[in-house]
């Protein structure tokens, strides 16, 4: 059976009239990110490294669309330099963030920056809400949504790795 989560975010993400999605292929949005492309309400865009994000959001954000990010936490160590940018230019950035590198990660590569992504981002200016059970994302998303759309600020929900699942090296050379 797959977690319930994603299902209650894509619900969240419809409440606010959310219609761009932007995202690096992860396989703990893997099941969120099919919902967004199969609504026809909404554009599902996958992008080639995380900050690009930034510029989607933005540019949606222009055009008077709602949008979100979605990203694993060591895409949030590719968007630090470009996190200026929502500061300086006041506009809304919400970011889902699937986490790696708490206990049980079997790649050491992610350990460091999964450790820090909250610390990381709250010193960029990034007001973040940590979700460590199923049971509270949506709860979380849908504060994050609204704050991050009401006071058009920087603003985080990271999905701790004990929601999304923890895989075993066995697992990802497979997939």
């Amino acid at each position: 059976m797959q977690p319930e989560w994603p299902e209650e975010i894509h619900k969240e993400l419809v409440a606010v009239g959310v219609r761009v999605v932007g995202y690096v292929p992860d396989a703990g949005h893997k099941r969120l990110i099919e919902l967004c492309q199969a609504d026809k309400n909404m554009r599902a865009v996958p992008l080639t490294t995380e900050e690009e994000g930034i510029g989607l959001v933005a540019g949606a954000w222009l055009g008077g669309e709602k949008s979100v990010l979605l990203m694993q936490s060591s895409g949030v160590g590719n968007i630090i330099n470009v996190l200026g940018m929502v500061q300086v230019c006041r506009f809304p950035l919400a970011m889902i963030v699937t986490m790696r590198g708490e206990q049980g990660e079997f790649n050491s590569w992610q350990v460091p920056m999964g450790q820090n992504t909250a610390r990381v981002l709250e010193t960029m200016g990034v007001a973040v809400r940590q979700a460590g059970e199923a049971q509270t994302v949506a709860g979380h998303v849908r504060a994050m949504l609204l704050k991050a759309f009401e006071a058009q600020g920087a603003e985080a929900v990271l999905i701790g790795q004990r929601v999304i699942g923890i895989k075993s090296f066995q697992e990802q050379r497979s997939q």
